[in-house]
């Protein structure tokens, strides 16, 4: 009898739930801690930054050179406050991001369910928060030391400060998220319209100079202090990876559709021809979610516009997509969902239970199959992307993109090249087309082939189509050539065509070590040496 006669309802009432909403935010939390550190390259060039500001060279990775690498200034920043109190340039900074990222993370769950309420849908919030512990895309880049769960939490934060009306901290918010990574103006451009030209009207609550303040003190300090020690405001990296790359036209706009169309990774559960359902399921589920946050809360819109404007610019823009770039519209995506289907799975099960089966008033099956498509079966379709012993580094389970075999070879090349560097009277220039591991584990100065932290890279771009092999990145050979770093490298298949076909190069170098490897169908990791 009490379980004909349990309420589903008991575990999403505000006074009832405050123990499940713990168990999220503590499965959050372990989500992230139990995996371990499976550092991403690209966080190890912001743990360079943050060392190099430590040990008082300055906002530099290469000392000497004032040179914006990194796209993550705020976290660059706050990474090296905790390195300050961890041990200085000694601190152990991937485990820093760690668990400043899964706190972060764990937060931004009750903001998922505070955002659910306030859009009038807690249980859609609960979803969204259970999803969002146990996301892949979302512990993958958490326990890779990336800025992108302080990135989440920031706009979440945002976006429940602005629903309330919480005009300072909104701004104070947004510029804040403008510093963490440049990309959230797709967000802050919509917010900032609709305050300025709707909001005035709607709340009758004016723009006061506090708020004017809030956004823009923490914007000047920054970019002002940007364009003036780096020359330009701008991430540099931003320019050279649309020139070092190349695609085929429309790569991105395919990579998106993908990631629209599966935000809960069914096609893990479901196999592919869930992609081609999802395509059309997924948009129409958040069209009724619009529909109902925007009956709640007309402010939301900026919000809901988030998503498809990421979606259009990036589509059109067609950079390299990396998996962290398809992550922060994904809460949002996916709360909307949720609000969606609830709507949609209320309005059907009440024709139902009028028109064609009718079951007890006591009978809580509206509540039971509420309570498992909307907050359950997202977080059970996700578990689909977890691998619970992985093949490579750390046994620990790990979410099955939480892959950095390539940051292991690296870390193989580091302890190969170490003891030798170390040795030498003067510091030697090392050139690779990854820089971050090598950058981190060996303190030598570093000419990045890409060209993140390398501005001299730029004027070797473009470069002859056929040079790229069936990768999307090649290593320049002129760059080499005419630089001649002390050391080179790189994969096999980032010379392939190119660099490893010139005469003139091995008369320069010798071949130093090589790690067989097939990551991205290279046939070896390769070090090479100038000749002396």
């Amino acid at each position: 009898m009490y379980l004909y006669n349990f309420d589903m309802r008991y575990l999403i009432r505000p006074g009832r739930g405050r123990f499940l909403i713990l168990i999220i935010f503590l499965l959050a939390l372990g989500a992230r801690i139990i995996p371990g550190a499976r550092t991403i390259d690209d966080a190890f060039i912001t743990f360079r930054y943050a060392r190099n500001i430590l040990a008082g060279d300055g906002f530099v990775y290469n000392p000497g050179e004032q040179v914006l690498g990194t796209t993550t200034p705020l976290y660059t920043l706050l990474i090296t406050l905790l390195g300050a109190f961890s041990g200085g340039v000694d601190a152990p900074f991937p485990q820093l991001a760690l668990g400043f990222n899964a706190l972060a993370d764990a937060l931004s769950v009750i903001l998922l369910i505070k955002i659910g309420e306030l859009l009038g849908s807690r249980r859609a919030g609960l979803g969204a928060a259970l999803f969002w512990a146990m996301a892949p895309f979302s512990v993958t880049f958490a326990i890779g030391g990336l800025e992108t769960s302080l990135v989440v939490f920031i706009m979440l934060a945002t976006w429940a400060a602005y629903i309330q009306g919480r005009y300072t901290l909104t701004a104070l918010l947004a510029a804040l998220s403008l510093i963490a990574r440049p990309d959230i103006l797709l967000l802050i451009l919509p917010l900032a319209f609709d305050r300025i030209f709707f909001d005035q009207k709607r709340r009758g609550k004016a723009i006061s100079k506090k708020e004017f303040l809030a956004f823009l003190l923490p914007t000047l300090v920054w970019f002002g202090f940007a364009a003036f020690y780096f020359g330009n405001p701008l991430p540099h990296s931003l320019v050279a990876k649309s020139e070092a790359y190349h695609l085929p036209a429309l790569s991105a706009l395919g990579r998106l559709l993908q990631h629209y169309a599966t935000p809960f990774m069914g096609n893990l559960t479901f196999g592919s021809p869930w992609i081609g359902i999802g395509i059309l399921m997924y948009p129409f589920l958040f069209l009724a979610g619009v529909i109902r946050a925007r009956a709640s809360s007309s402010a939301t819109w900026p919000f809901l516009v988030f998503p498809w404007l990421h979606f259009t610019v990036f589509a059109i823009a067609n950079p390299l997509i990396f998996r962290w770039y398809l992550t922060p519209p994904l809460p949002f995506y996916v709360l909307i969902i949720l609000m969606g289907a609830e709507s949609l799975l209320e309005d059907i099960l009440d024709f139902l239970k009028k028109k064609i089966i009718k079951w007890p008033e006591r009978l809580p099956l509206t509540n039971v199959l509420l309570t498992f498509f909307v907050i359950l079966s997202p977080a059970l379709m996700v578990l689909q992307g977890w691998s619970w012993q992985p093949d490579h580094g750390l046994s620990n389970p790990a979410p099955e993109m939480a892959w950095y075999n390539l940051e292991l070879l690296y870390r193989q090349v580091a302890d190969t090249l170490m003891p030798e560097i170390a040795d030498l009277p003067e510091t030697p220039t090392l050139a690779a087309g990854d820089v971050g591991v090598l950058g981190y584990y060996i303190p030598t100065r570093i000419l990045d082939t890409v060209g993140l932290i390398s501005p001299q890279t730029s004027s070797f771009y473009p470069l002859d189509p056929d040079i790229y092999s069936e990768h999307a990145y090649a290593v320049p050979p002129e760059l080499i050539l005419e630089l001649q770093p002390d050391y080179v490298v790189i994969l096999e298949i980032y010379g392939r065509t190119g660099l490893l076909t010139n005469p003139r190069f091995f008369e320069l170098y010798r071949l130093h070590h090589q790690i067989p490897t097939d990551i991205y169908g290279s046939e070896a990791m390769l070090i090479y040496e100038l000749n002396q």
